[in-house]
């Protein structure tokens, strides 16, 4: 098998079309890598591993941190330790990058990391934009120890839209947001556990770096060219289309303007039938950006059915709120506040679990299939 892979590659038109050449949920002894950047705020991937693959994670690697867990660092994972060195952990299997950049860039306080992972045999996995296989040494030590790197987010999707006729007893439900890092990855993996525990036959399909890596399969759609965005979703949604709900994770906002671009491909190409949308309560600039305030949840939510609807029948059927920044009482208020503004049910899913948004969906089901 060759040392330096991609987690989807393009694949004939007779096949489906994210393929995954390697199983990334066969690793059970995972480093995850987050030198220097154990917050809250920037080791998002990290988190997302810890919580949603939690028995498969058994460490992760900042020597700035060591010594602490991840509980006390991250408030996810228990006492899953931080190490200083890959040395510090028996038998790991594979490093994977825990953290989502700006720009999607390796720190250089990583590469010394990376390296070391590379030279013990260890396969690296990376959702960055930096493709590590394009780093002519990093390669080269792979190759001499048969490490594999893979670069989650290369890719070769070249498929426009055709506007498919999808089949009629397949849900689709999509998270969208008020802006980026609000919870759309998070509420729409709980969604598909809850419904899962409930027997329901139900799949969530990933679009970014992290959730790839915590489902083993998905697109990168921040990396496909932009005229396949909507195509390249068709597709995956079109090959899924055996299971009763598909939960799609939404990327960025409509009205951010740097990432609306990939919001709306999403929108158009997964033709949704319900959306749930994702928010932080509080946050009140768009993220990156602080000069631009953040549009109200109810012009977000009229403008956000107009634009699905334009490509297949769609309303808003949840809200799910991000309350990380708000006391459980504060929570309480809010959650009635926006439930009398928008007539939905919101649920603050970080902390009540997503059985309110399950029932949504169950309820948008019948609605559908009558």
């Amino acid at each position: 098998m060759s040392t330096t892979e991609n987690a989807s590659t393009e694949t004939p038109k007779s096949q489906p079309k994210t393929n995954t050449p390697l199983d990334l949920t066969s690793y059970h002894r995972i480093v995850v890598l987050t030198e220097g950047m154990t917050t809250p705020f920037s080791a998002k991937t990290a988190i997302g591993l810890l919580r949603f693959r939690g028995e498969d994670v058994v460490a992760l690697l900042d020597s700035q941190a060591a010594g602490r867990t991840t509980e006390q660092c991250l408030g996810h994972g228990g006492n899953t330790p931080i190490v200083a060195a890959l040395s510090d952990v028996d038998r790991p299997d594979a490093l994977f990058i825990g953290i989502s950049p700006p720009g999607g860039r390796l720190p250089e306080a990583m590469r010394k990391a990376v390296y070391d992972a590379a030279e013990a045999g260890v396969d690296v996995v990376s959702g960055l934009h930096d493709h590590m296989i394009e780093d002519e040494q990093l390669a080269a030590i792979a190759a001499k120890t048969g490490a594999k790197l893979i670069d989650v987010r290369r890719n070769r999707f070249r498929e426009t839209a055709k506007h498919a006729t999808f089949p009629a007893n397949s849900v689709r439900v999509h998270t969208v947001g008020h802006d980026c890092s609000v919870g759309k990855m998070f509420t729409a993996l709980e969604v598909e556990r809850e419904l899962l525990r409930r027997n329901e036959d139900a799949r969530f399909l990933a679009t970014g770096q992290t959730g790839i890596m915590i489902s083993g399969y998905g697109i990168p759609i921040d990396s496909v060219v932009s005229d396949f965005v909507n195509g390249t979703i068709e597709g995956m949604v079109l090959e899924n289309s055996s299971h009763d709900y598909l939960l799609v994770e939404g990327q960025g906002s409509a009205v951010h303007p740097a990432f609306s671009a990939v919001t709306v491909g999403l929108l158009h190409g997964c033709a949704p039938h319900g959306l749930i949308l994702c928010y932080e309560a509080t946050r009140a600039t768009t993220k990156g950006l602080d000069h631009v305030p953040l549009k109200s949840l109810a012009e977000l939510k009229t403008l956000y059915e107009m634009l699905a609807s334009a490509r297949n029948p769609c309303q808003v059927i949840g809200v799910g709120m991000n309350g990380r920044r708000i006391t459980p009482e504060e929570a309480e208020v809010e959650k009635a506040r926006v439930s009398q503004e928008l007539g939905l049910p919101v649920c603050d899913v970080y902390r009540d679990g997503a059985g309110m948004l399950a029932d949504a969906v169950l309820e948008l089901g019948k609605k559908v299939r009558s």
